[in-house]
């Protein structure tokens, strides 16, 4: 990289490794400084997907109301448009924040615990949310719900989505399932849930609850966090492996685990990815190690659907 391409990068903290970019300050500051670095380096692109415009029309998708599609525009190009009004543009947005023991570790000085992250994430996309004029709620969970913020819109609502975040502390075990059938009880309109957690959980029960969702007409988002000491085995040697929820041991070779590790996180990744992609979930491995608008492109892609 040149000289001016790095500059660019130290002046875009979405740009920057998390490690750098604990070092700046507090999750509002941060998140703020993502968000501004996030959208200017998109309208320094061709991207056209970030706007708060409303679309007269976007593509049919499962769940619609039928009396809403426009025949003419069918009648024209053969593909099922919906009309839109300007009040169902608004997006009505649930972000999950898993909280769990597990979420509150990291394999080394390098990278931040996967819980900083994914507060940093969810504070960065809620901003996002709310700059296009959606109504985001908010809830943290293990297993139980530690906090609930209701869907609003306006500055005043990021300022207590940013302080609901800032208070989670990393305890209890993960168990997205409840949270997940609370979101779907509640959520009478259609509208995007995001979850953000490292999945360690029952997958077979989870993938159901989402794609429960998914039926009920709802986009759904998962980033899947994983700190980069998950994906490889770090060093040589004897290790012991503690469970964070549970602090079961386990004393093991790493050099005699290496492959079969690798393998064995690569074939998860893959099941959850086929368990849920072909239902219409968006999931997206996130390395905690990775800089945060690999993320949020993510959840642009997302976003550009939608509209």
């Amino acid at each position: 990289m040149n000289d001016t391409g790095t500059a660019q990068t130290r002046r875009r903290p979405d740009l920057l490794a998390p490690r750098e970019l604990a070092a700046l300050g507090g999750l509002e500051f941060v998140a703020r400084q993502v968000v501004e670095g996030f959208i200017a380096g998109l309208h320094r692109s061709p991207h056209r997907g970030f706007s708060v415009e409303f679309a007269e029309h976007r593509m049919y998708q499962p769940g619609d109301d039928l009396r809403y599609i426009d025949w003419r525009m069918f009648g024209r190009s053969d593909r099922y448009f919906v009309k839109q009004f300007e009040a169902e543009t608004n997006l009505r947005s649930i972000l999950l924040l898993d909280t769990s023991a597990s979420m509150d570790w990291s394999s080394g000085d390098a990278v931040p615990t996967k819980l900083w992250y994914a507060k940093q994430l969810a504070a960065s996309v809620a901003l996002l949310l709310l700059r296009q004029g959606d109504a985001v709620g908010l809830v943290a969970f293990d297993e139980v719900t530690r906090a609930q913020v209701a869907p609003r819109g306006g500055r005043r609502h990021w300022n207590e989505i940013v302080r609901t975040i800032a208070a989670q502390k990393g305890r209890g075990r993960t168990e997205t399932t409840s949270a997940l059938r609370d979101i779907a009880g509640r959520l009478r309109r259609r509208g995007l849930i995001i979850l953000i957690s490292d999945l360690l959980v029952d997958p077979e029960a989870t993938c159901l609850a989402l794609r429960f969702l998914r039926h009920r007409g709802h986009e759904v988002l998962v980033f899947h966090l994983l700190d980069p000491g998950e994906r490889e085995l770090p060093g040589l040697g004897d290790a012991r492996f503690v469970d964070p929820e549970t602090h079961e041991e386990l004393p093991v070779s790493v050099a005699d685990l290496r492959s079969e590790y690798r393998s064995a996180v690569e074939h998860a990744l893959g099941e959850w990815w086929t368990s849920l992609a072909p239902q219409g979930v968006d999931y997206t491995v996130v390395g905690t190690d990775q800089p945060m608008a690999l993320a949020l492109r993510a959840y642009l892609r997302k976003r550009e659907r939608l509209g």
